[in-house]
């Protein structure tokens, strides 16, 4: 596997590969010629099996059987295995569910994967550097960062065990800032707030938003850093193929954008005026919502990954254009 992405002849693991980023990350490797690609997932009664229809694989298998048929020897060799499958929910209660689906299977994998000479790449998550204040580097020690919910917890555990092992120089962990694009629809209320603006202006002409409770930030003016899809499987996939990459990597824009920002090049993409009422945020979240997010990229830029980042109002009208309304899929 060269460093300039050619992954010609090697055969990919992509676990959550019907998932938002891991189907957009199959799609990709089929544009770039890659059809030697197993998915593993957990389809459930979710609607993301659609994601897969477009997308040439070689296999799927449910991800309760992973394991137990890599551990046996019987899915053969990989190259290359890119984990994103986890439970994504920021709002799961369920602290024990996720240390046994986000950390210990991570664990497992991971090491199967080391023990069999195969690249790992895994989604570690920004959300592991809680409200910030400790800073959003991925350069700078992670033992202080104080995620503020279970499953950022959950990712940093992994995080910090891979360093204890040793694991980290050796594997890519990709902290995903805010990611929106095409096939997401299947998320719920963990879909962006593009998906669920759109739908909102569809129904009622507005986009709501969160007030904002700290004076510092007004109402909107609250301040994220997003991410469309098709970049952030270009950068995954740079780190994957460039063999010197290990360790953590922010994966961004590199700028914060407001959630107004966000609104008005929604509605510039459906040609209409802004129309943006503010709510009130529920109260669970007030304790742990985060003010400002932005990815530093420079550790990103320095491995070579010299593509531009799309424009937020780019890439939104490319999603709201060319998948929303015609409710396509990435391949369809």
């Amino acid at each position: 596997m060269s460093s300039d992405g050619n992954f010609a002849n090697q055969r990919i693991l992509v676990t959550g590969g019907a998932g938002f980023i891991g189907s957009a990350l199959v799609w990709e490797l089929n544009r770039l010629g890659v059809d030697s690609v197993v998915v593993a997932d957990h389809l459930g009664r979710t609607e993301k099996w659609r994601n897969l229809v477009p997308l040439h694989i070689e296999d799927y298998l449910e991800a309760d059987d992973l394991l137990e048929r890599l551990e046996a020897g019987d899915l053969g060799r990989f190259h290359l295995v890119i984990h994103l499958g986890a439970c994504s929910a920021t709002t799961e209660q369920d602290a024990a569910y996720l240390v046994r689906n986000n950390f210990e299977f991570t664990k497992r994998l991971a090491g199967w994967a080391l023990n069999h000479g195969a690249r790992f790449v895994y989604a570690s998550s920004a959300a592991t550097y809680g409200d910030g204040s400790a800073g959003m580097s991925d350069t700078a020690p992670i033992e202080p960062l104080r995620p503020l919910n279970m499953y950022g917890y959950s990712k940093h555990l992994f995080d910090l065990y891979a360093q204890r092992q040793g694991w980290l120089p050796r594997i890519v962990g990709v902290k995903y800032f805010n990611i929106f694009g095409p096939n997401e629809d299947h998320k719920g209320e963990m879909r962006s707030v593009v998906h669920k603006s759109f739908e909102q202006v569809k129904e009622t002409g507005l986009i709501r938003l969160f007030r904002s409770y700290r004076p510092d930030y007004e109402d909107g003016e609250q301040q994220r850093d997003f991410l469309y899809v098709k970049d952030a499987v270009a950068m995954t996939l740079h780190l994957a193929a460039n063999r010197k990459a290990g360790g953590l990597y922010n994966l961004g824009c590199g700028r914060a954008h407001t959630w107004n920002d966000l609104a008005r090049a929604i509605f510039a993409a459906l040609d209409r005026e802004p129309q943006i009422e503010y709510v009130d945020m529920p109260e669970v979240l007030r304790g742990k919502y985060q003010y400002f997010t932005q990815a530093d990229i420079g550790r990103l830029r320095a491995s070579g990954y010299e593509r531009p980042v799309t424009p937020l109002a780019a890439a939104v009208a490319d999603y709201v254009r060319n998948y929303l309304i015609p409710d396509k899929r990435l391949g369809e």
